[in-house]
């Protein structure tokens, strides 16, 4: 069989090898082993640097295209997770090994020497119902596994490959706009768990885990921000809490998109391995007309996502344990005067958001 890719000059041979030839191909692979030979010839560069596999999973197959030789298992992980909703450390790659050895994250899909159209069968549950999200995650959560970004941030933020993966992202992510960007406004990007919402406590509603606040600040910062939400979890995920907690359609406020973890990127950082951060540079390269470094801020609790855009980070105390803080956290009421204040400025390039309380404090005492 002879097929002719277009936009590149291809051929692909397959030969189905089967003790059941008689059969056709798909009768054959039900009642058999059968072995898929592919070669690919081809004359363009872009084209043989390109990894495809087939994720076989819960009685499907997921063709995945879209990923290259530098890419790393924990990018195809990614992917796959868009695809199926499975998150990375609920995985199991079966016969994705080096040296005899299951591939660790880090290793680049290239090393792997994957042969076109690589059948990959994968192991894994997705999260079923919002009560999970309500319910208690275990114990070794993200957050008390962050670092300090600052000795990382020269090594990571222009590293070629990494502005590759941001370049690929702003070109194949799309987008759903929930209102449109306005003209002058500066942006406010912002984390969901344990920024806006502690996913850890048990609770019969998403309200009893809200941040406190959380509506006062929206409608406050909405009058010099356009919003946006950015969870490392899937939209149905980002969707349902923000509805449970009333940001969805509230009056007083307006979300302009959401972004899911299939936004984010990964990069290989030389403490840490491979981590999973949020480039905002996904967001500037769709919008470059309304949003830049200089008008652009974001909160989130985990340092490491400000990697590739450190100077528009503001790392925000988690809010955990609900039922015990409700009365006390303030953040998000401070925080609200700290962008009321910032949002003066013309350029935000010139402030260290570390600060953020010392800024606010000095201008209120002005």
């Amino acid at each position: 069989m002879f097929v002719t890719v277009a936009g590149n000059i291809c051929l692909k041979v397959c030969a189905l090898v089967c003790p059941r030839a008689q059969l056709t191909p798909a009768a054959a692979e039900c009642v058999c082993v059968c072995v898929c030979v592919c070669v690919y010839v081809c004359e363009d560069p872009v084209c043989a640097m390109s990894v495809s596999v087939i994720i076989k999973w819960g009685g499907q197959e997921y063709s995945i295209s879209s990923l290259s030789e530098e890419d790393t298992v924990m990018d195809l992980k990614q992917s796959i997770k868009t695809l199926t909703g499975v998150l990375p450390e609920r995985q199991k790659l079966l016969g994705l090994k080096v040296k005899g050895k299951p591939a660790e994250d880090e290793v680049k899909l290239g090393s792997l020497k994957l042969k076109p159209n690589t059948k990959i069968m994968m192991m894994g549950t997705r999260e079923e119902s919002l009560e999970e999200v309500l319910a208690p995650p275990p114990e070794n959560d993200d957050v008390v596994n962050d670092f300090d970004i600052e000795e990382e941030v020269i090594e990571v933020e222009n590293r070629e490959e990494n502005l590759a993966k941001i370049a690929r992202r702003v070109k194949d992510y799309k987008v759903e706009e929930l209102n449109p960007p306005r003209e002058g406004k500066r942006l406010l990007v912002l984390d969901v768990d344990y920024t806006l919402f502690d996913h850890k406590s048990c609770a019969e509603t998403g309200q009893e885990l809200m941040r406190p606040y959380l509506h006062e600040f929206l409608t406050s910062a909405y009058e010099d921000y356009d919003i946006v939400i950015w969870s490392a979890t899937s939209m149905k995920w980002i969707d349902a809490k923000m509805k449970e907690l009333g940001v969805t359609d509230n009056p007083n406020y307006k979300i302009t998109f959401m972004l899911d973890s299939a936004a984010m990127i990964t990069v290989h950082t030389p403490k840490r391995g491979v981590v999973e951060v949020k480039p905002l540079g996904v967001i500037w390269g769709k919008y470059g007309e309304f949003y830049n470094r200089k008008n652009t801020i974001m909160f989130d609790d985990i340092g490491r996502n400000f990697l590739m855009n450190p100077q528009n980070g503001l790392k925000i105390r988690p809010f955990m344990k609900a039922h015990l803080n409700r009365e006390k956290d303030r953040e998000l009421y401070k925080l609200a005067q700290y962008l009321k204040e910032i949002g003066k400025l013309d350029d935000f390039s010139g402030l260290n958001h570390k600060h953020w309380e010392r800024y606010l404090s000095k201008r209120q005492n002005h």
